[in-house]
């Protein structure tokens, strides 16, 4: 584990990520975070801010009581603001808005209200800050990110293959296509850190084929590499089976299964990482404590399947799995994004 403490390194850090979102002198700046936030962070936020000359104040929430027996992760929206009617005000009111919770607000559906408020607000992973120090900011991952997002909503066919043997086809419709890419700069009033990736969720009945998850592909909600194949069917939305004797395989199928619940068999969002310099490979290095899974999400040429909870389609679950696979490729009708995993022009960096 590495240690806690502030380093003036990661004050300067903070500093750069909070400059990318055009944070001014005196803007009013709300740090949202619950008692169960990675402290070091908070202050690091706090400290960043102060040095950049806004005017930051916390906005801190008991962490709630846990409200199934099943262990949560990974779902990207928190509850600490349940129910939280003067915390709401505070955020609405804000210039900015640092979100430090633990699951955060990027799926929450007070998200909206804070925004219509007129704030910006940066979604912050809860990650040790060596990960902000090493996947920073970068200037060029707008520009190739908007891109992407634009190929997407003009596509009408997603495919994604791989040697491994995936197969999966999605009609892509009217899904709004949503691309991150680090900052919260106006006139763009929300983001999330590090790195950058593009996503969508799919209209209902639309995804259909078989995805093999391979080995070196990860298991974000288990903090896991999977280390032997699995094979899931695909049949308009939902896992229909899922393939494996291995001990990968089968913590899959019981986490699927103690949900009780067919949504959690759904697929959620789809979509890629555009983020060159996050390493696939990184997670090995950190105990699970000090790592929430966003360099992983977002390193360039994955392909990311998460499952579960689909507004789109409407479906609410809280059993979510996310699932950054590697090789991939994937293609836009018939324009070529990812070749095995590479990122291609005119994405590509």
């Amino acid at each position: 584990m590495i240690p806690d403490r502030i380093e003036g390194k990661w004050i300067d850090t903070f500093v750069k990520l909070f400059q990318a979102s055009e944070v001014r002198a005196g803007e009013s700046v709300a740090i949202l975070s619950e008692t169960l936030s990675r402290q070091q962070n908070v202050k690091l936020a706090e400290l960043a801010l102060q040095q950049l000359g806004a005017n930051p104040f916390h906005v801190v929430i008991p962490t709630p009581r846990q409200s199934v027996d099943v262990v949560v992760r990974s779902t990207g929206a928190t509850d600490v603001l349940h129910g939280q009617k003067a915390a709401l005000q505070a955020l609405s009111s804000a210039d900015f808005v640092v979100d430090m919770t633990v699951e955060l607000l990027l799926h929450a559906p007070e998200l909206p209200q804070i925004l219509a408020g007129g704030a910006r607000l940066l979604c912050v992973s809860n990650e040790h800050p060596e990960i902000f120090e090493r996947i920073r900011y970068d200037p060029r991952w707008q520009e190739r990110v908007i891109l992407g997002v634009q190929m997407l909503a003009q596509a009408s066919t997603m495919r994604v293959t791989s040697d491994a043997g995936t197969d999966l086809t999605v009609r892509i419709g009217d899904a709004r296509p949503i691309g991150s890419w680090g900052n919260a700069a106006p006139p763009h009033n929300a983001g999330s850190a590090p790195g950058a990736l593009i996503a969508f969720y799919p209209n209902a009945g639309t995804v259909n084929g078989r995805v093999v998850l391979n080995r070196g592909d990860v298991n974000l909600t288990f903090k896991r590499y999977i280390e032997s194949p699995i094979g899931l069917t695909i049949k308009d939305d939902y896992i229909t089976d899922i393939e494996g004797d291995s001990l990968d395989a089968e913590l899959m199928r019981s986490y699927f299964a103690a949900w009780g619940d067919r949504e959690a068999y759904a697929i959620s969002h789809l979509g890629w990482g555009m983020t060159p310099g996050a390493r696939w490979d990184s997670l090995i290095m950190y105990d699970k404590g000090d790592v929430n899974g966003a360099e992983l999400r977002a390193f360039a040429g994955n392909f990311l399947l998460s499952t579960g909870a689909n507004e789109a389609a409407g479906r609410h679950t809280l059993g979510h799995f996310d699932i950054p696979m590697r090789g991939c490729t994937i293609r836009l009708d018939d324009k070529l994004v990812v070749d095995r995993g590479d990122l291609q022009a005119p994405l590509a960096y």
